[in-house]
């Protein structure tokens, strides 16, 4: 799709294939490896929906704390036309040169089905852990001091946490009904802003890490735009590390380490980007500004770092009802401070400069900038 024969000459056989056609060609690819997966995801999402009304119907009335809004709350169909305009700019920006198709590498139909069949039913354990508000199942004694305490959390209120092998398996499944198929599409608006830089630079010898790489799901899509850039994961979860190290391997020029975000394990000004994604919701303000000056230390003087992440309050007002009510239905102890930082202004003092934020979907990506004069 990206060669210029197939665009504007002629193939064997002096056959002249029109622009039109290869766009066609692109188009009906890009469909055919998209379309079934968003219809597989949606149709969980739709089965979950159902699941969750009978379960209401069935249990007796709970005294607890309903939590309202009187900021707007999109309904399913304006979700529906948004993600529409997610996926049209993907393929834009497939057909503008920027990545190829994407290949989703989510196994056979088998691995699907299994990991359907496991992810329902974990859904009591979860179910319950709502219920009870139970968070803090994965802090104990054993694991008590060997990661922050921030961290040592059932996010979502998900099994194992961020710890075992079990919730590196169920994770990506998870995401992508929650994101009803489109999260990977969201990780790749991350790619635009990459290639903005690397364009005309030997990907050798540039240096990258993707900082809470967990599952490896952008490093996959990293590696089909930029097959020979040397990259390097980190993450807190060795279970997930280890998850990623098999969805990767048909990749070269991967390392994969476990640290922390607000340690990275390299020297000042030896990275020219660096990538986040999904990650600074789940951080502690605190935790978060450690991060972004950690982020510039490690950057070379004209290098970016690219956060790609929940949508923040004010955004889209036509959202701020389902931000406020997110955190009520999935354990994010720190969500709602997210939604009201200031990342430009924390950028500025941190030494990096503020360039852009892009939509996507509902997350954004966030484009910061170290100065080439630092």
């Amino acid at each position: 799709m990206h060669n210029s024969r197939s665009c504007n000459g002629r193939h064997p056989g002096n056959a002249y294939v029109p622009s039109q056609f290869a766009q066609a060609v692109t188009r009906a690819a890009y469909g055919a490896r998209q379309l079934p997966r968003v219809a597989w995801y949606i149709g969980h999402s739709l089965v979950l929906r159902e699941l969750a009304d009978t379960v209401r119907q069935r249990e007796k009335p709970k005294a607890r704390r309903r939590v309202h809004t009187n900021a707007p709350v999109p309904d399913r169909k304006h979700i529906y036309a948004d993600m529409a305009k997610l996926f049209l700019q993907d393929l834009a920006n497939v057909e503008a040169g920027i990545y190829p198709v994407p290949a989703d590498h989510d196994g056979s139909l088998l691995a699907l089905i299994r990991r359907s069949r496991v992810f329902f039913e974990d859904l009591p354990n979860i179910h319950r852990r709502r219920e009870g508000r139970a968070h803090s199942e994965v802090l104990s004694e054993t694991t008590r001091g060997t990661r922050p305490r921030y961290y040592l959390q059932n996010f979502h209120y998900q099994t194992g946490g961020w710890l075992t092998e079990k919730s590196a398996e169920l994770y990506d499944t998870q995401v992508e009904i929650l994101f009803n198929g489109s999260a990977n599409a969201i990780r790749r608006q991350a790619l635009p802003q990459l290639h903005e830089i690397f364009a005309g630079r030997d990907q050798r010898k540039l240096k990258v890490i993707d900082i809470g790489c967990g599952t490896g799901r952008f490093i996959d899509a990293l590696k089909q735009v930029w097959p020979k850039l040397p990259v390097l994961g980190i993450d807190m979860s060795e279970a997930y590390l280890r998850h990623a190290m098999r969805y990767l391997r048909r990749y070269s020029r991967v390392n994969l380490s476990v640290a922390k975000a607000e340690s990275l394990p390299v020297a000042n000004e030896s990275q020219d980007a660096l990538i986040s994604i999904f990650l600074f919701h789940e951080l502690p303000p605190k935790v978060r500004r450690a991060v972004l000056h950690e982020c510039a230390r490690v950057l070379k003087p004209g290098g970016r770092l690219v956060l790609v992440d929940s949508l923040q309050r004010g955004d889209r007002p036509d959202y701020d009802g389902l931000l406020q009510l997110f955190p009520e239905s999935y354990h994010e102890p720190y969500y709602r401070s997210y939604l009201d930082e200031d990342f430009a202004a924390l950028a500025v003092k941190c030494g990096l400069v503020h360039v852009r934020d892009v939509p996507a979907f509902i997350a954004k990506v966030m484009v910061l900038d170290k100065p080439a004069s630092c």
